[in-house]
């Protein structure tokens, strides 16, 4: 006999049905998977029939095949196992998904989409990529989606959709059969953005630094990237670890993006629901181009995915490997990475913040006041050109950020909290989203391309010549001239003007202090 469940698997972010049909057919008892199983996916057999047989059902003695459709598209993962017992279930009759038993009408299998691993005892376990399966669901018009109970929460912000969640394999046969429930997902949306999550770190901690300060305060506000250059102890990392404190709120649909990346990856929490604070990534230095981006043979997120809608900090920039950093190019440009593979080729968000620490030179002290450098010239130049033009051309903000003396560290008057400063950086992104109404894909000054500098980008005339100057002193590329306007815009919204004056353009240009002909 033949039946047919419905289910899900993840490609990338995103979701697709899979059509789980199950045919028991006399013959030599065996168990075959087809339509291009991985590994963990053939696996399953074991935990099915183990499953099936510790739920007090019949496993069948006989000739068992499953066909997962589409079947020219390879299958990962484990998610497959509940739909295949019940596959069974259905067709060997143990469940009567059709007919009227109990109390009252059965659902049918047609009308859901199963997803779920099974334990040796009949528990569902779970899986990976649950709102992303639940979103595929709605977009196929089903009733409902059946996921493990762990992943109820984040599913169950999937609006438009019945999302129910399933204990052990014998609860959702009772459910088929007519004779039991499923637990209900019932999250409220609002409430999880509403909900004040107190910041662990905050701005006001950090003495002196106020140039420093400045800067993330601009960077946040346009979203634009930041490097910063000081010796040991002059608090790079603990500035960089403040900036999501004084980033905006995340709206929802970028909750719902990130959320699918860190549910894909595994990394979101048993029962959390959306993922509604801004990400921090840092990643150690001696991660490989393939964990920054994303890839390997079953490609995943990588750290600048995981990092999207927030910050992806690297610390001791040059000690990264040259061929590491450079594969940042395409996102820092696009906002997306690409991964390609002689079968597919996949497509993962990657709109983050840059976030960059280095020392001067090997020592960390080179141009400081107290401490004298040990670090030759030739020493020095190549250690700075570890960092490529083009890439260094990417960053729009590179500042220094020197020790902080004892009269500012003694100092019992602590500076502006995060709060106040987040204030100030959510009215000047609602200038953006203001200015940039109707463009998609544009929301900040960051993002800004040469036809949006000459539409939006109005300077006046003697900041016009300010600029010009700067230009051919610094000897600046065409990037790094769009990287000016584009922060002296962000500056010109911190201070709610309309066009870009001559006190924007000198700030924006002190914050371009280390660039350098490009070769």
């Amino acid at each position: 006999m033949l039946a047919r469940v419905r289910s899900a698997a993840v490609l990338g972010i995103d979701a697709y049905i899979v059509d789980v049909e199950t045919d028991i057919a006399n013959g030599l008892p065996s168990f075959s998977t087809v339509g291009l199983p991985h590994g963990a996916v053939k696996e399953g057999r074991e935990r099915v029939g183990a499953a099936v047989v510790n739920s007090r059902f019949n496993f069948p003695l006989k000739r068992i095949t499953v066909n997962l459709a589409p079947a020219d598209v390879r299958k990962e993962g484990s998610a497959f196992d509940l739909p295949i017992a019940l596959g069974i279930l259905a067709a060997t009759e143990q469940l009567q998904p059709n007919g009227a038993a109990g109390s009252g009408t059965a659902p049918a299998l047609d009308d859901y989409l199963v997803v779920g691993e099974l334990g040796l005892e009949g528990g569902v376990r779970p899986v990976r990529g649950a709102l992303s399966i639940a979103v595929a669901a709605r977009r196929q018009g089903l009733k409902g989606v059946i996921v493990p109970a762990q992943n109820l929460a984040e599913a169950g912000v999937v609006d438009g959709i019945d999302v129910l969640g399933a204990v052990s394999l014998a609860e959702v046969a009772r459910f088929f059969s007519g004779e039991g429930a499923l637990a209900r997902s019932s999250v409220d949306r609002g409430a999880l953005f509403c909900a004040e999550v107190p910041d662990e770190v905050d701005l006001a901690e950090i003495r002196g630094q106020e140039h420093a300060k400045r800067a993330l305060e601009v960077a946040a506000a346009g979203a634009h990237n930041l490097l910063m250059v000081g010796p040991p102890g002059s608090g790079k990392t603990m500035l960089a670890r403040r900036l999501p404190t004084i980033l905006t709120e995340m709206t929802l649909d970028e909750a719902l993006e990130t959320t699918k990346i860190h549910s894909v990856a595994g990394l979101l929490r048993p029962g959390a629901s959306l993922v509604t604070t801004r990400p921090f990534r840092a990643p150690h230095h001696t991660i490989s181009d393939g964990g920054l981006i994303g890839g390997g043979a079953h490609p995943r997120p990588g750290e600048a995915s995981l990092a999207h809608g927030g910050v992806l900090f690297l610390d001791e920039r040059p000690e990264f490997r040259r061929h590491v950093l450079e594969v940042l190019r395409q996102p820092l440009e696009d906002g997306f990475v690409t991964i390609s593979r002689a079968a597919s080729s996949l497509c993962y968000p990657a709109r983050f913040m840059l976030a960059a620490a280095m020392n001067p030179c090997p020592c960390g002290y080179f141009g400081d006041i107290a401490r004298g450098c040990t670090c030759g010239p030739f020493v020095i130049e190549r250690y700075l050109s570890r960092l490529s033009g083009p890439l260094l051309d990417r960053i729009d903000i590179h500042i220094e950020v020197p020790a902080v003396p004892y009269k500012e560290l003694s100092c019992e008057r602590s500076g502006e909290p995060s709060a106040a400063i987040r204030e100030r950086v959510n009215t000047a992104r609602r200038r953006q989203l203001e200015r940039f109404a109707g463009r998609d894909g544009l929301y900040a000054n960051a993002h800004m391309g040469p036809r949006d500098l000459k539409r939006f980008c109005h300077v006046r005339q003697q900041a016009d010549a300010l600029l010009k100057t700067a230009i051919a002193r610094l000897k600046l590329s065409a990037r790094a001239y769009h990287r000016v306007l584009r922060i002296a815009r962000t500056i010109a919204d911190l201070e709610g003007s309309a066009d870009i004056a001559s006190a924007h353009v000198s700030e924006a240009v002190q914050y371009r202090s280390l660039d350098r002909p490009v070769a």
